[in-house]
Formats: structure tokens, sequence, C-alpha cells
């Protein structure tokens, strides 16, 4: 069998790309891609690149030529149109016209062989028109002309045209593919701008009820959406909403022995009402469900919906599959348990269980069932403790039918697994933001998770509480700690989510020393929140919201610079918007008790301007206007006030 002659360029070191392409880069709708890739080849003739992309499954491949930057490396981009996967290589070839033009303009330069350098340029055209195998009709009428006119002209005229862009141009479309060097192939998760930009709001819609020891409903729960609204929130997060087990129940503070009042844990997800497909009966039906939605959307927000897989001990699965779960030596089903801590209300799904792909299934029609009815947000509970083999699986099946579907983790653990789960098709995750304090710690993760790979791949959305999660920090009864927190999160990720409203009303007590956890827990019990209550964070809120809504500055991650202040409990960053090129400068008082001054060092080449240029630092949160020169420029920030700048850098004649 004859063999195929090799390319003789080599492709190599293509970027962006994850774990030598096995998984996805992540970008959103209207992105740029940009695809950078050492072309190698022998001798000294010229190497073109070319970005080639399209749409999964079977979009036309679009070509981009690619810009040599120096040292046999190329780069060259494209945009993302549409929700979906596209996959891309990198291809190299040797230009033989590019190579016969260089060597020709030095000769006409001396008048030597140039006849013979011309009837060496008719074989190069020839042999495209003779093994171009996908050579345009059009291009290959005009090639063939040119060849023509090259025969009847004179020395000089055929010079002429021999070197002009007309041919330039035709030569570049009419490349052999049969001498391409191709990459492998790359793929981009192209996702909606929510899965990259969004503020957060969980509430438990129990806890809604006009009366406060009464269990509250999907209806009774609606007014309290306009207060959601109200606050600038784009997502709407709900707790699990379906049937609540019976059989080991928890009581209030997660008590082994729970009253016949109490809740019990929406996590504990099952009983003879029904499994997750069904609805717990004391927040109304599944019409109700669909007319909270509705009024949702209508606010102009999006439901997130927790899906958590596992089941109350009275779940209709642990009657009619058995197989799904574990059991102990005496036939009895395994509980959840983290030693010393045992959650006999909660039964683990058994992914090891020869029936494991009717669980599978089972599982991905939980999911498909409430996007059917117009979820496309879901939280995902503890996905660490199931195989990433099932979430690629799960996520790639439920975007297959919905690409706009967005799948937030929900995993506090080591921090490669996290990263797996974001590889494996999650859309955003949680981090370790609630546990990086001072500046220098969040420097340090947000360095990680903006500049180093994991920016590809990995999404983050900062909570600074959650139900589970009260960190020492907002330990107090402190607002400037709750505002220091809730400004962080909202400037330095593009999305970020509260708890409330114990966030917003500085709920800060936890049920013991070195608890991490809510005295009282809402997962456990109905409580009652006084919205007029006071201190209270609503009015930062409502005001950091608009702020992010109109700053484009505050939609991406990849913008984000750290400058340096002779202070090390301020914090000073940037932020830029690619779409209306604004800056944004904030400096932040990480200490919540004491006064805190110091001089920025700014990078004034990252802000755009010159070391000695005078500006206009405008305070979005006082509406107050400074005038700085260069880097250096005093700031002194006092708990009793706002304890934050988030300035908006404008010309000086912007006054």
């Amino acid at each position: 069998m004859e063999m195929k002659r090799p390319a003789r360029v080599l492709v190599l070191n293509v970027s962006p790309s994850v774990d030598c392409g096995r998984f996805p880069i992540k970008r959103i709708v209207h992105d740029t891609v940009t695809v950078s890739a050492d072309l190698v080849a022998d001798g000294h003739d010229v190497v073109r690149g070319r970005l080639a992309y399209r749409v999964r499954p079977d979009g036309l491949w679009q070509f981009v030529p690619l810009a040599h930057q120096g040292n046999d490396r190329y780069q060259g981009t494209f945009k993302t149109t549409t929700v979906g996967v596209y996959e891309y290589r990198v291809e190299g070839y040797i230009d033989a016209y590019a190579t016969w033009r260089e060597r020709f303009e030095k000769k006409r330069a001396i008048n030597q062989d140039l006849p013979r350098e011309l009837a060496q340029l008719a074989q190069i055209i020839a042999q495209h028109l003779a093994m171009a195998s996908s050579l345009p009709e059009d291009v290959r009428i005009q090639l063939a002309q040119v060849q023509q006119q090259l025969e009847s002209l004179d020395v000089e005229a055929a010079a002429d045209l021999a070197t002009s862009k007309v041919l330039q141009d035709l030569m570049l479309k009419a490349q052999d593919d049969q001498d391409v060097g191709r990459s492998e192939i790359f793929l981009v998760r192209v996702d909606r701008p929510r899965a990259l930009f969004g503020a957060w709001y969980e509430f438990f819609p129990r806890s809604c009820a006009r009366e406060g020891s009464r269990h509250g409903t999907f209806a009774e729960s609606e007014p309290f959406l306009e207060y959601v609204a109200g606050l600038g929130f784009d997502v709407v997060y709900l707790p699990p909403i379906h049937p609540i087990g019976t059989i080991h129940r928890k009581g209030v503070n997660n008590h082994t022995t729970a009253k016949a009042s109490d809740p019990g844990s929406p996590w504990a997800i099952g009983s003879a009402q029904g499994g997750h497909l069904a609805i717990e009966p004391s927040l109304g039906t599944l019409a109700d469900f669909d007319h909270f939605h509705q009024s949702v959307q209508q606010l102009g927000m999006e439901l997130a919906m927790d899906i958590t897989f596992q089941c109350a001990p009275d779940h209709p699965w642990v009657q009619e599959h058995p197989e799904w779960f574990s059991h102990f030596p005496d036939g009895s089903i395994q509980y959840a348990e983290n030693p010393p801590k045992k959650y006999e209300d909660v039964y683990p799904l058994n992914f090891d269980t020869p029936a494991w792909q009717a669980l599978w299934e089972a599982l991905k029609d939980v999911v498909k069932f409430w996007a059917d009815r117009g979820v496309r947000i879901f939280r995902v509970d503890n996905p660490h403790t199931k195989p990433l083999a099932f979430w690629e699986w799960l996520i790639g099946q439920i975007q297959a039918q919905y690409p706009d579907a967005i799948f937030l983790s929900e995993a506090f653990t080591r921090p490669k697994l996290m990263y797996a789960l974001s590889k494996a098709g999650f859309s955003q995750s949680y981090t370790y933001f609630a546990w990086r304090n001072t500046p220098a710690d969040l420097r340090q993760y947000l360095m990680e998770l903006t500049r180093t790979e994991v920016k590809e791949f990995f999404r983050p959305n900062f909570w600074p509480n959650t139900p589970d999660i009260l960190p020492e920090f907002l330990q107090t009864p402190n607002v400037t700690a709750f505002a220091i927190r809730l400004i962080l999160a909202a400037t330095l990720a593009a999305s970020y989510g509260i708890y409330g409203p114990a966030y917003e009303l500085l709920e800060s007590r936890p049920v013991r020393p070195g608890s991490e956890e809510y005295d009282h827990s809402e997962k456990y019990e109905i409580r009652h929140w006084d919205l007029s209550q006071t201190p209270n964070l609503q009015h930062l809120i409502r005001q950091v919201n608009a702020i992010r809504h109109q700053e484009a500055a505050l939609h991406n991650n990849h913008s984000l610079e750290f400058h340096g202040c002779d202070n090390p409990m301020l914090l000073v960053y940037s932020k830029q918007s690619q779409v209306d090129g604004r800056v944004l400068l904030m400096v932040v008082n990480t200490d919540p008790v004491y006064t805190q001054s110091g001089w920025t060092a700014l990078n004034m080449q990252i802000l755009g301007m010159a070391d000695d240029a005078v500006y206009i630092v405008h305070d979005l949160l006082t509406d107050a206007r400074y005038e700085w020169r260069g880097p250096y420029n005093y700031v002194e920030l006092r708990p009793d006030s706002y304890n934050a700048h988030i300035f908006r850098i404008e010309a000086k004649e912007g006054i």
C-alpha cells in the first residue's frame, strides 16, 4: 500500500486546552476565543497557519489565518455566536507561493534568472490546480486565467502580475489540503451569559407564611419575590422542594428526635407523597410551583432548582429499587455517615450497584422532568460524592437537549476534585471564598482562579454564607463585617450569591462555639424573618447589585488585576470591560473593626494611563469624586462608613 507523504509542518503546544483536549474550555456567547500554537517546519520555507472551527455536530468549518508572533508561535481568534459546543483545530502548511515570491523579489532586484523563476511559478500554479481537493470553482477559474496571462505577457508585466495582491489572495485560497499538518480537535463549551454573570439569592419558601409559626406555601412566597427583585438579584435559588421524609426526621438544630411540628430537612427527600418528581404538599402543588416560576420570570429573574441525589428512608425508590442502595450485613440499608456524625434521615445512592445504568437513567429523568417544566438552572448538592463519569454523562445528555441549561456545583472538597467536576461539565462552582479573609489570602486564591489554566474551565460563584456555612468572620452582628464580605464577593467574582434573609439581617449566632452551623438553622425549622429590623444590609445590597448591572467591567473574571498598597489590610484591585472599555478600581478595608489608611501603588499601564496622568475616581457608592495623580494616592476607610470604594475611573474633563 502506498504511504501518504507526511505534512512538513508540525502543530505543537496548542493553547488553550484542558488536559490536552480531554475536556472543553468554557466560554460564553459573543466571547473571543484566542488560540495559539507552535508551527514548526524544516528549512527556510514560508510557514502559514490557519485556525479551523465550527459548531458541533455538523456546522461548516470556518477558517481564520494565523498571525506569526515570533519564534514559530502563531495566533488566531474566532467569535462564539451561539450556545452549544464548538470544536477547533490548528492547521499549518508550507506556502509554496510565498516562499517563491520572497526569493523572486530578491532576484528581481538584481534582474537575475527572472524567466526561470516565472516558469517555476507556472509549475506551482499548475500543481495547485491539479491537487487542491476542495478548490472553489471560482478560484480555479481565476487561477487558470492568471496561468494563461503569465504565458502571454513579457517578463516585466508577468513579474508584476506574479507578485500582485490578486495572485496572493488567490494562492491563499488555493492551499492543497493534502499537505496540511493538523492538530488534534479541541472543544469549547459555549454557555449563555448567565453561566458567567449573575447575583443569586437563596431562601426557604416555607418560611414565608404570613404567620411565622406556620409552614409557608409557594403562593405566600410570591410577594417575597418582589422583595428579592427589589434587591437587584438575578437568580432565585430554592432548597429542595420535594416531599420530606418522616422516618428518622431531624428536629431543631439537627436533633435526632423530631417533634410532630418539626418540618424536617428539605435535603431528606421522599415520603409517601412522592420523591424527586413531586412537590412537598405543604408548599402546594405542581401547578402552584409553575405559577411561582412564572412570577419569578415576570420579575426579570430566573429560578435555580436544587438537585440532591439522595433519599429519605420513606422515599418510594427505597421500596421500588432497593438495589440502588448500599446495605449493612444484616440487610438493612446504609444511612449517610461522616463519623462521628450520623444522618439516619438520608440514604445515599449506591453508584456501584450492578443496576447502575437504570439508576443513571432515573436520575437523568429527574433533571429532564424539571427542565421540561422550564427550569434551566440547577444547583447540585454534594456532586463530589458521585462519580465524575456520571456527571459528564448526565450534563452532556441534558445540555444536548437543553443547550441553555446551567449547573452549579456545590462541592466544598479537595481542590483537584472541585476542578475535575468543572471539567466534567459543571458550568459554575462554589469556592473557598468563605474562608479567604485577608488580602494576602484573597490575592493568592484569585490569582489561581484567574491567572492559571484553571481559568479555562472553572467559573467561580462566591458565597459569603450558605445555610450550611456561617464563617467565623460573620459570627458577630457587626454590619461592617457583612458589608465587607458582600462587596468582596460581588466585585471579585462575576457570579456571587447570599443565603437570605439571614445575610442582610445579620444572622450571626453559631449553634455552638467553634461551629460554622447556624443556631436554629433554617434547614431544620421554619423561621420568621422581620425584614424591617435594623440594622440591616438591604440598602447596600441594592446599591451593589445596581452597580453590577450598570458596569460591564464586573461581568467578567479574566480582567481582574491586583494593585499595590502599603497597608496589608487594604485590598486594591481593578476590572475592565471589553464592551465599553470602562475601568473600575476597588479599595476594600478587610478590617471590620478599625480604620485603615494607606497609599496605593497602582499599575498605571494596566489601567491604561501614563504614570503622570491626572484623572478622576468616581465612587459609585457615595457619588463622591476625587482628583488623583499617577499611581500613589492616599485612601482612608472607616468601619462606620462603607469601608470600601468602588471607583469608576474617569477623565479629568469629565467632572
